[in-house]
């Protein structure tokens, strides 16, 4: 009977079961909705039982979808460990690299990628890009082998580590009145209009820290849920933001987005690796992190210098 299915619907399975939602599943594996609902159906029809039912608009799994969920895991697993084998014979020069990264990262770590690569050019790298609520379900689900965070869980039994500076810094509009002072208080910075990520962002989660432990309070104007959309916010005149000194990029417009000259920031902050405390890291992300130890350093302060306008180049 199971033996007609295939890693595919198991895949789409497993997918649609840890989501509880296809519409999760199909954005997860890069597939339509209806695609993932018709390899659902083929493979509820192998089995001859429900695997998940329908009461609403939630999903819940059956008996025997518990079960086969319990069964698709194992098998994951086991072709996780004969790949990591495979890798373990083959050296650096093959294997495959699976990175989860919130979406601030995505600014700089296909740099890192890329330098990785060229050293390693026969290595496959599968790069998931999403928000720090999904990093973190991933990291419980372990889909990944390594993953980057701003803000590391506290309630999570991984390992951690910091790899990266990360700042934070106050943009304005180019043409703001406070673009061209210096030294700017935070009390007179704290009656500005702020606009921030949605919540648990790793970015909102330390610039709200950052004034609660000072005795201040944003004027939150608006939520936003990416970094672009609040740097195109902040450029249209609707607020300011802190976000990390990462998002922008080298070639950015002063005269549209200008770093105000803050006491107490840049908010100092550091990139982490993390990854399950039990894990057995494959070679390739062994190699990975030895890469990231020996060149991200220089690669992220050669980058930061290179912004007009970052607080280094006024010191």
């Amino acid at each position: 009977m199971m033996k007609n299915a295939t890693l595919r619907q198991l895949k789409v399975f497993e997918s649609v079961a840890r989501n509880l939602s296809y519409t999760r599943a199909a954005e997860e594996l890069y597939l339509t909705q209806p695609t993932v609902s018709i390899q659902i159906k083929q493979l509820t029809d192998i089995v001859g039982l429900p695997l998940l039912e329908q009461i609403g608009k939630r999903i819940y799994l059956t008996d025997s979808g518990r079960e086969l969920l319990k069964v698709c895991r194992e098998i994951f697993e086991g072709l996780s460990r004969f790949e990591m084998l495979v890798s373990e014979m083959k050296g650096v020069k093959a294997g495959k690299l699976r990175l989860a990264v919130i979406t601030t990262a995505k600014y700089f770590v296909p740099r890192l990628l890329g330098l990785f690569c060229q050293r390693f050019p026969g290595i496959d790298v599968s790069l998931k890009v999403t928000n720090r609520e999904r990093v973190l379900q991933r990291m419980a689900d372990n889909q990944d082998d390594i993953y980057v965070l701003g803000t590391p869980p506290g309630d999570m039994d991984i390992e951690v580590e910091p790899f990266l500076e990360n700042p934070l810094v106050v943009l304005a509009p180019g043409n703001h009145p406070l673009a061209a002072e210096k030294n700017i208080s935070l009390q007179r910075l704290a009656d500005e209009p702020f606009l921030i990520r949605e919540p648990g962002s790793g970015i909102r989660l330390a610039t709200e820290q950052f004034f609660a432990e000072r005795g201040l309070k944003l004027k939150v104007r608006m939520e936003l849920g990416s970094n672009e959309a609040i740097k195109q916010a902040v450029v249209g005149g609707l607020g300011i933001a802190v976000l990390s000194a990462h998002t922008l990029t080298l070639d950015h417009n002063s005269e549209e987005l200008a770093i105000l000259d803050v006491q107490d920031f840049p908010i100092r902050r550091h990139w982490y690796l993390a990854y399950p405390k039990d894990k057995q890291l494959s070679v390739v992300a062994l190699a990975f992190l030895e890469f990231l130890h020996t060149e991200s350093k220089l690669i992220g302060e050669k980058y930061l210098q290179g912004i007009p306008g970052f607080p280094s180049q006024r010191s």
